[in-house]
């Protein structure tokens, strides 16, 4: 042992300036990873087996046109989500452990905030609202109660409604059912089936293994292919017409209508993405050995129709996060859709609308106002208000909603992931990367930002930037940066 501690110290001495620095950060960083994972673990409770799937995919947005606009760019994970609650909404028995951090002043908050929400790049319009999670109370507000084109953070509204509905653990089947002369592809509204080798839960490879396997077993060898959308009702297009940021509502789709690689960010989008699914499903199963006559067309399963394959997707948990996390529009205007259908509302825009709405009523969040157009925040009819973007935030980290919980997990990390990957850069709001946890949203002259931070108290707050009117979409960013930057940095007393 005497001489281990020797050779170290030779090596210390003799290592050069970097490899030390280097050390140093491993060191440094796996110490505070364990302490601060532990505090999360036992101040948050389960959190979908301890991490977030969009983080361990290292999801990431790709730059939008029309819509978020974001670079990416290449850096470690950051810290458990809800490190250091500073208390928990709903808990009893007095201040104790984290609950004992003290909430900022709203004083405090006014001093710190007003200034900057001032910021003339943020735009004629605009509003704010923080909310201590540990007991719902607004802290700070303004304008706050009025409502306002939310762009992209309407997504939490539709994530919230679709967990409230369904559940975490709930997931969509594609199937395939006996038809009257034939097979019938039947979709039931997963915007993640893919086409694509891989892995992924539905994989429509899978789906024709299975489905050619089940034909054969019964001596059949030749078939005629019929695919159903019934599911969804409505209109197909977005009121924003044909654009690379959304494909056509359709139940059945592969890789989201994308006519590219990619997986998120804008793309050339198929016109009839039920169709390309179909052909795509036709092709597998010839190569399988299973004969397919003419070309696949458009009908109806029938009402009793046995099962003959299926798969399945990624749980609701795992949809929501990829939502929030890349800014997904396919995925978000899917879950309004399966909240309408959860409701007995048709899955239309319509449909998905209303149900949205009556689950966040039922929520008892504050609604005033509040209009929603579509599950995605492409449609400027959108309008919500900041208080309710914190409330739900709040509400989320509620011990007793824990179906909610992936409105939280799925948060994109300042300057680690997703839509907030390339941010928090800049000196003046670099503090807050890896502790401001937030969603985006960014239309023309619309910018927000919705989210928690741990503050320089320990005390988890919930926050909501919404502005309306800037010319400089680049300065209200930064601008919404320096906000969130000092909710987290700040005590505020």
């Amino acid at each position: 042992m005497p001489e281990a501690r020797t050779w170290q110290f030779r090596w210390w001495r003799n290592a050069p300036q970097e490899q030390r620095r280097t050390v140093r950060f491993v060191a440094a960083s796996a110490v505070t990873g364990l302490v601060v994972a532990t505090g999360a673990v036992a101040a948050a409770g389960p959190w979908d087996s301890g991490q977030r799937k969009a983080e361990r995919a290292r999801s990431a947005a790709g730059s939008a046109t029309r819509g978020e606009r974001h670079a990416e760019a290449r850096v470690p994970l950051a810290d458990p989500v809800l490190a250091s609650l500073g208390g928990q909404p709903g808990a009893t028995g007095g201040k104790s452990g984290r609950a004992a951090a003290p909430a900022p002043t709203r004083n405090g908050l006014t001093d710190t905030l007003k200034p900057l929400l001032d910021d003339g790049g943020l735009g004629p319009d605009r509003s704010a609202s923080v909310v201590d999670v540990a007991t719902g109370e607004q802290l700070y507000g303004a304008d706050q109660d009025t409502a306002y084109t939310p762009a992209s953070t309407v997504k939490l509204a539709t994530a919230a409604a679709a967990l409230s509905a369904l559940g975490p653990d709930h997931r969509i089947d594609t199937t395939v059912v006996t038809g009257k002369d034939g097979i019938v592809l039947v979709g039931g509204g997963d915007p993640t089936l893919t086409a694509r080798q891989g892995t992924a839960d539905a994989s429509l490879r899978t789906l024709a293994d299975a489905t050619a396997r089940a034909l054969k077993a019964r001596g059949t060898t030749r078939t005629k292919l019929t695919y159903d959308t019934s599911r969804y009702a409505g209109p197909a297009q977005h009121v924003i017409g044909p654009n690379e940021n959304i494909a056509p509502m359709s139940a059945l789709m592969i890789d989201e209508g994308r006519q590219d690689d990619s997986d998120r960010g804008p793309a050339e989008r198929s016109a009839d993405p039920a169709a390309d699914a179909a052909g795509e499903f036709a092709s597998l199963l010839r190569e399988r050995g299973v004969e397919i006559d003419g070309d696949p067309a458009g009908g109806s399963a029938p009402a009793k129709a046995e099962r003959i394959a299926a798969v399945s997707s990624p749980p609701l948990s795992a949809l929501v996060e990829r939502t929030l996390t890349n800014s997904d529009n396919d995925i978000a205007e899917a879950l309004a859709r399966q909240t309408a259908l959860a409701s007995g509302q048709p899955a239309s825009f319509e449909g998905a609308a209303k149900a949205v709405t009556d689950r966040l009523t039922a929520l008892g969040l504050p609604m005033s106002g509040a209009h929603i157009a579509d599950g995605s925040g492409l449609d400027r009819a959108d309008q919500v208000s900041a208080a309710l973007l914190s409330q739900l935030l709040a509400r989320a980290a509620d011990p007793g909603r824990p179906e909610l919980r992936p409105v939280l997990t799925g948060l994109p990390v300042a300057g680690f992931s997703g839509t907030l990957r390339s941010r928090y850069g800049v000196d003046d709001h670099a503090a807050g990367r890896g502790t401001v946890r937030a969603k985006t949203g960014t239309l023309t002259g619309v910018n927000s930002l919705a989210g928690t931070t741990v503050d320089a108290d320990g005390r988890l707050l919930a926050f909501a930037f919404l502005t309306t009117g800037s010319g400089d979409p680049e300065g209200a960013q930064r601008a919404l940066d320096r906000l969130a930057t000092a909710v987290a940095g700040c005590g505020c007393r």
